[in-house]
Order: structure tokens, then C-alpha cells, then sequence
């Protein structure tokens, strides 16, 4: 069992209600999964069962994900769905069982404080999320925060699609929960006279065979869906939008099989990582948030403390490859500027010796490069758990084993690699030009040709997810941090 801060986590949702005790790492220590009823009183006994099977000394706080408005700063329940606890006093019922904090918000912003943890939005703090349910959730989050406004803000399942479209629950006709929720889909299915039963996993199959009812029906749940991403991108620029919920990996593999539009306002869409999983471990993270704010100042946002990192989380090393004047060092700018994270380069820590220190010869210049590359594992081994840098430099004048031992000092726990190379005419080319501005120490002008001949038989040193980068085009920032974000950051460290 983990060690450390735990708390309960509790997500209802319309077929069931879900409870884990859950570490300040995100996780799950225990759960359990009661069905939901539609009477608010037997759905609150229901939600007490739920805590009691999970709880134990240790848990320190309470957090509930509510399916509807909340108000997020007194935790008043406003509406619902098929579960509706407007009305009840949650919070204060829920304390006075289990003598324990509570904190209550959507369920879908609770979902995002996970993903935004450990989860698909790890280390961003500019997204936007949709649950794809029986209804449809919705969560935003600008800058670290989760965006409440008033009071609820967030209701992104409400966004109109179909100004003359089917009524909705909240009052509106053509809110998107209309078109592209469970429910919606469950009523195109029918429509279309299939079987009672049918999923959407079987549409795609079906689809992917050419059946032309399946694609139909898949576009007509998609195209409203992507239309109302659309409109968030525009609105609010996130790094990502995540569909999350029952339905979120259907959802996101419908709107990407839908023809692609150019426009001014790009996302990456993608799948939410955790599934059912997100909301209880959101809801355990801001409850020790909500404990930890009690005594602290200022107090913090749940969602940023979903992005803290922790010592189960490890740091992590983006690892920018390639051999000198491969334009490495702009990619890794690139990535720190959108990112913050911060850079460690082979020339950055050995320039001020070069400085200082005369005559130096070839020879000692790489004694200085082999000492700077420890120090730079040095120093990501000082820096708190959880913490990201960029690492820029050439890992191959070194042998893999050393950099093995390096990370291992470090207690680096993933790395992602991205390649940056150029044609070997051009990266000479480069290093001519900027030879004669260099301090002396590093190899003059000379070196080109020998550098065209690495640049020509040079290759990524392999280690971990691996992106490759050519560096005569402009830096595409965007697809890096997709990448980092889905496939390489998300990941474990495959040596572990």
C-alpha cells in the first residue's frame, strides 16, 4: 500500500456510484461500485454505503463528483440528472456520518483534476473536457484552474447544436446532450432499426467493414459533437479537449473518422486516459486539496493541485537528441517557452568554464563535456519528485550504459526522446557559420566535415517513446506537446 495522504473519492453516476480510497499520488487504494437509484434518498443511502465500504482511519477528507450543477464554492447541489440531489444538504449530511471534510463539485470537473494529475492532460494547464454518458459533463480548465464563474460554469453538455432540435432537460432545444450523449446515441440505433443492444464498439466494427447504416449513424452522433468542439476551441483555446466518460473512446475515434477541417482554431482531441477511474481519484485529490487549504495561504485550486507533482510520480527527462548543430537547441526552446518546463544543455553548464578556464585543448573540452553531462543529471536528481526538464544535448558521444547510470542517480522514472536531425550538408553548413562566435575550447571550423560525417551515420539513442523531428522546418510546437502529452509523458519508463 501506498504511503502518505488518503482520501475518499466518490463519482455517481447514472448507472452506478462508485468509491475508492485513493493516495495524494492518485492511487487507488480500495473501491467498490453500488447501482444508482433515481430516488434522492435511497441514492444517498447508497452514497454512504459506497464511503463505508472504502473508508479507513487514514482518510483523511471526503470529495463527491455530483452529476449537475454545483456550487462550487459552498458545495450546494443545484440540479441534476438521473440522479437529482438538489435540494439535500449533501455535504453537511455526508460530514456528520463520517466526521470528515467534504468537498463536492461536478463530476466532470472532478474527472478533470485527475486527468490533469496522472492522467491525459498531465501537465498542461489549458484544457477542456466532455464526459460522454447517459448525458454529457463538462469541464474547464485555464491556466491550472478550474473555471467555476459564478457559480457553475461548465455545463458544456448545454452548448447549442441544433437550434431547432430535440427539447433538453435543462429547458433549451438542441443542447449537444441532445445529439451526441448515450442517450442520443441509443435513439439513433433505434431509429435505424437496429438491434436492441447494439454498442457503439459494434458500429465501428460494422463501419469499418463499409456498413453504410453504422457510419451514418456514428456521423450523425459525431458531427454535433464536433461542432460543439469547435466552438470550445474557439472560445477558450485549450491545449486539449478530452472525452472522457463510458462512451469517451467511441466518442473520440467518431469525431476523428469525420472529414478534416482547416481552420484558424486547433486542439488536439483525445481520449481521456483514466476511464471510470477519474472521478473518484478527482474527487480524492480535491478533498485533500480542500484539507490542505484549510491551513495553508493562499489556498489553491484543486486543479492545481492535481498538476503538484508527487514522489510517486517520478521526474521525467525529455531527452532533445541529435549531434551538434542539428537544431536541437531550438527545439528544446520551443518546448520550454510553451511549457515552463526548464532546459539543462551540455554547452549551457560548460560555457561559464570555457570562460574561465585557458587554453583549453580538445581533449579537456570533452573532460568538461563528460563532467557537465553528470552535472546535469545532478541537478534533476536535487529537484523535487514529479519535476519535468528538458535535457539538450548529443547522447551519443557518451555510451548508453553511462547515461543508464546517469538517469538512475537522477531517479529519473520516464524519458521520451525526440530526434532532431538535418541533412548532413546543411548541419555542417550551420556549424561553420557559427564556429567563429563560439568560445574558445569548443572545436573550430574545421570540425564541419568531420561533423557532416556523424550527421550522416548518427542515430536516436532509442530510449523510451521516440519522436522524430527535421529541423529545416519550422518547429511545430503543438505536435510536441501532443505527442509528449499522449504517448510519451502518459507512459511508464519502459526500462523500469
Amino acid at each position: 500500500m501506498a504511503g502518505g495522504r488518503t482520501a475518499v473519492g466518490v463519482d455517481i453516476g447514472g448507472t452506478h456510484i462508485r468509491a475508492a480510497r485513493v493516495s495524494e499520488s492518485g492511487e487507488i487504494l480500495a473501491r467498490t461500485r453500488i447501482r444508482s437509484d433515481h430516488d434522492p434518498e435511497r441514492a444517498m443511502a447508497a452514497i454512504a454505503a459506497a464511503i463505508e465500504a472504502v473508508d479507513a482511519p487514514d482518510a483523511e477528507a471526503i470529495g463527491i463528483g455530483v452529476p449537475g450543477r454545483v456550487d462550487a464554492a459552498t458545495g450546494e447541489v443545484l440540479s441534476g440528472g438521473y440522479v437529482d440531489l438538489s435540494g439535500l444538504p449533501v455535504r453537511s449530511r455526508i460530514e456528520a456520518a463520517f466526521g470528515r471534510s467534504v468537498t463536492i463539485d461536478n463530476d466532470c470537473a472532478m474527472a478533470l483534476v485527475a486527468e490533469a494529475a496522472i492522467g491525459a492532460a498531465r501537465g498542461l494547464k489549458n484544457a477542456v473536457m466532455l464526459t460522454i454518458g447517459t448525458g454529457i459533463g463538462g469541464a474547464v480548465m485555464d491556466g491550472g484552474h478550474l473555471v467555476h464563474g459564478r457559480r457553475t460554469a461548465g455545463q458544456l453538455g448545454h452548448i447549442v447544436v441544433e437550434t431547432e432540435g430535440l427539447r433538453c432537460v435543462c429547458g433549451k432545444r438542441g443542447c449537444v446532450e441532445t445529439t451526441s450523449s448515450g442517450t442520443a446515441l441509443g435513439r439513433l440505433i433505434a431509429e435505424a432499426g437496429l438491434p436492441g443492444g447494439t454498442t457503439a464498439a459494434d458500429l465501428r466494427a460494422a463501419a469499418a467493414n463499409g456498413d453504410a447504416a453504422a457510419t451514418n449513424i456514428l456521423q450523425r452522433w459525431a458531427v454535433p459533437l464536433r461542432a460543439a468542439i469547435d466552438s470550445l476551441v474557439a472560445a477558450l483555446d485549450p491545449e486539449v479537449v478530452l472525452l472522457g466518460g463510458g462512451l469517451g473512446s467511441e466518442a473520440a475515434s467518431a469525431v476523428a473518422a469525420l472529414p478534416n477541417q482547416t481552420s484558424w482554431y486547433e486542439s488536439h482531441i483525445a481520449a481521456a486516459a483514466l476511464g471510470d477511474d477519474a472521478g473518484v481519484i478527482g474527487g480524492a485529490l480535491a478533498a485533500l486539496e480542500r484539507t490542505s487549504a484549510a491551513t495553508a495561504k493562499p489556498p489553491a485550486s484543486p486543479a492545481i493541485t492535481a498538476l503538484r507533482p508527487t514522489a510517486a510520480v517520478g521526474r521525467r527527462a525529455i531527452l532533445v537528441n541529435g549531434v551538434p548543430a542539428s537544431g536541437k537547441s531550438g527545439v528544446a526552446r520551443a518546448l520550454a517557452a510553451h511549457t515552463g518546463w526548464p532546459i539543462l544543455g551540455l554547452d549551457t553548464v560548460k560555457n561559464p568554464f570555457l570562460e574561465l578556464i585557458e587554453n583549453v585543448d580538445r581533449p579537456f573540452n570533452r573532460v568538461l563535456g563528460r563532467a557537465s553531462y553528470k552535472a546535469i543529471f545532478s541537478i534533476i536528481g536535487e529537484a523535487p519528485a514529479g519535476s519535468t526538464f528538458i535535457v539538450d544535448a548529443w547522447f551519443g558521444f557518451q555510451p548508453p550504459e553511462l547515461l543508464e547510470e546517469h538517469l538512475a542517480m537522477a531517479k529519473v522514472a520516464s524519458t521520451a526522446e525526440i530526434w532532431c536531425h538535418a541533412p548532413p550538408d546543411i548541419v555542417a553548413a550551420r556549424y561553420a557559420a557559427r564556429a567563429t562566435t563560439r568560445l574558445p575550447g569548443h572545436p573550430g571550423p574545421e570540425y564541419a566535415e568531420e561533423l557532416r560525417a556523424l550527421a550522416a551515420r548518427a542515430k536516436p539513442i532509442g530510449r523510451g517513446p521516440l519522436l522524430d523531428v527535421e529541423t529545416t522546418a519550422p518547429v511545430d510546437v503543438d505536435r510536441l506537446v501532443r505527442w509528449l502529452m499522449s504517448d510519451a509523458l502518459s507512459l511508464p519508463d519502459p526500462a523500469r
